[in-house]
């Protein structure tokens, strides 16, 4: 038998960029005797005419990723940090503008929330420089600019959430293999991870208040969540996103990645107990497997162009 050797192609270079990843940005503004924190890991892309410094080696377009984590400190102190949203955009206009090769930027932040420190003795009034690491959701936002247009994809991960009532899930297909039995009380719990695209292509437009609008996505999640009768974690899903796309004009598409953190009761009759819901139940919080829900809920008449794997944004 003889063997058909296609001919040989030469390798092409595809789609690249480079830039210093995870620079942890600390910046504490001082009022007085009032301190104020912002706390950053910024991460730099950048693409453009860069085919050079991989077919031949040659550096001459070649911004160092070393002078980009600079630009990230520099730029901390110089214009200070309004917003993850803002710092972005002056970070990403920064790098396209100021350097020929570079023709797309793209500025990477998750922000790490603190609360400040109640104290009760003597002088307690004055002190307001102590804080400790909120155990809270991270925040995140995504800028791309390429010279004339602009992207803001902002979001949030790791804001575990429970309802201990008023969450039920029946009537499903049963097949041979259903085992799970009909909930009509059941614990809901997850973990949101969201990510949602602004109305906002550039400076032609007013910009967004990033900080109040964080803050008002937020608590449309949540009392979304809070007030929503389930009768599936979808549902759940999709009344947190159409109370953010009624509620908050400036966002066109918002997508979630929600798992559903399973509780199951725990079997004590072996102890000759009853484990009921009406009094004190006792659940086993299961770690894995998880049923995953992913969904995005866009305003009518927008493009979808959140990825599909949130994790790569």
């Amino acid at each position: 038998m003889t063997v058909q050797h296609r001919p040989a192609r030469p390798a092409i270079l595809g789609q690249n960029q480079y830039g210093k990843a995870e620079n942890r940005v600390v910046k504490i503004t001082r009022d007085g005797g009032t301190h104020h924190i912002r706390d950053l890991n910024v991460s730099v892309a950048l693409s453009g005419d860069l085919e050079e410094v991989h077919l031949s080696g040659s550096n001459a377009n070649c911004l160092p990723t070393d002078t980009t984590k600079n630009t990230v400190f520099a730029f901390a102190k110089e214009h200070g940090i309004a917003s993850a949203e803002q710092f972005g955009i002056h970070l990403a206009r920064h790098f396209v503008t100021s350097q020929e090769p570079i023709t797309r930027a793209r500025i990477r932040i998750e922000e790490y929330a603190w609360e400040r420190i109640a104290t009760a003795g003597p002088g307690a009034d004055e002190v307001r420089h102590s804080f400790a690491r909120k155990g809270q959701e991270t925040r995140l936002t995504q800028i791309t600019y390429d010279g004339e247009t602009w992207e803001v994809v902002s979001g949030l991960k790791d804001l575990v959430v429970l309802n201990s009532t008023n969450s039920e899930f029946w009537g499903y297909i049963k097949d041979r293999y259903t085992t799970l039995q009909e909930a009509y009380d059941r614990i809901l719990a997850t973990e949101v991870s969201s990510r949602w695209r602004f109305d906002w292509t550039g400076d032609a437009q007013p910009m967004p208040d990033w900080e109040r609008s964080y803050e008002q996505v937020r608590t449309h999640l949540l009392q979304a969540f809070a007030e929503t009768y389930s009768l599936s974690l979808q549902q759940t899903l999709y009344q947190m996103g159409s109370r953010v796309i009624e509620h908050r004009p400036e966002v066109e598409e918002i997508r979630f990645s929600m798992p559903n953190k399973h509780h199951f009761l725990v079997d004590l009759k072996p102890f000759g107990l009853e484990n009921d819901t009406a009094d004190g139940a006792v659940y086993h919080a299961a770690d894995r497997p998880y049923g995953l829900i992913e969904a995005t809920v866009l305003r009518d008449g927008a493009e979808a162009r959140i990825p599909l794997d949130l994790t790569t944004i």
